[in-house]
């Protein structure tokens, strides 16, 4: 019922959104200007205030099964990005877009709010870990395989350290500091904190419903194969995921939050890759609202399977 109530709330806020686009209150300036407060600023205050707030505790040995976890869960994915496009027989110049749509999913802007709201300060520790090898990964083997996919040369790809432990990454760093040495911080700076922190909830649907009100649902929902694409992302891949996870997690919380983590819709970081490095921007974009779109369902539906799991 917390799920449900929480998508809710979510499409609301994305219906928000393309009120503000309809009504040309919000345009693409905008647009980004916000992305850019929730990614730098208010995000990063979201994840801080997990380790801020320490009336909730976490074992170091369910700390050490969370990233242990968290690199499994990857690894599994790169696996089905490989198998995926096959499976659909995805053009060539498509693969790439559509192996970074199977592994990069809309943790910050969706699944941090969906994880705060049905397991506390405690679940979004647990998914805050998601955060290192999400930025790892995107900005090694996501631009190798969008440039490979484009048939950009592999000389052109800048490996850069400041984008992997970017502002975001520090902040899980520093919020699980916090947390493991209880170090107590200033009651004033915690508001501060959290008050920013709440932000990120309605700013990141607002975009989000932005960026959905210029697509074309009749369009969206016309390409048989991402529809097919969209519903085993959303729908086989976790439940799958979550049914094998259980016989090895005995924490409801973060059986829970692997759910959730892996059950988001596509991240918006594919776009902007398929944009930056010549993939196919239109399949990017498509997948990103298709799967936002139908997540408002999905997520709710398969959080029934989960819940009798825990």
């Amino acid at each position: 019922m917390v799920m449900l109530k929480q998508m809710i709330i979510l499409f609301i806020l994305m219906g928000v959104g393309i009120i503000c686009r309809k009504t040309k209150i919000m345009n693409d300036a905008v647009s980004k200007g916000m992305s850019a407060i929730v990614v730098n600023i208010a995000s990063p205050a979201f994840i801080l205030s997990a380790g801020i707030n320490q009336e909730e505790t976490i074992a170091p040995n369910m700390l050490v099964a969370n990233i242990a976890v968290t690199v499994v869960i990857y690894a599994w994915l790169i696996f089905l990005a490989i198998l995926l496009p096959k499976l659909l027989k995805v053009e060539e110049e498509h693969v790439g877009t559509y192996r970074i749509m199977t592994i990069f999913s809309n943790i910050g802007f969706m699944g941090f709010p969906i994880v705060l709201a049905s397991y506390g300060e405690t679940g979004l520790m647990y998914a805050a870990m998601f955060q290192f090898p999400y930025n790892l990964l995107i900005y090694t083997y996501g631009v190798s395989v969008m440039q490979k996919s484009s048939g950009a040369g592999k000389e052109n790809v800048k490996f850069q350290w400041s984008k992997i432990f970017n502002v975001g990454v520090i902040a899980v760093f520093l919020s699980v500091l916090l947390f493991i040495l209880k170090i107590r911080v200033p009651s004033s700076i915690e508001s501060v904190v959290d008050t920013i922190a709440g932000l990120t909830v309605p700013l990141s649907m607002m975009v989000i419903g932005y960026s959905l009100s210029g697509m074309k649902l009749g369009k969206l929902f016309s390409d048989k194969r991402l529809m097919v694409f969209s519903l085993i992302k959303l729908i086989i891949i976790p439940l799958i995921s979550i049914l094998v996870l259980h016989f090895f997690i005995t924490d409801p919380i973060l059986l829970g939050v692997c759910f959730i983590m892996v059950a988001t819709p596509v991240g918006s970081m594919t776009a902007m890759f398929a944009e930056a490095y010549d993939g196919d921007k239109e399949t990017a974009s498509m997948g990103v609202a298709l799967t936002t779109l139908l997540s408002v369902i999905t997520i709710p539906l398969c959080n029934l399977y989960v819940q009798s799991l825990l």
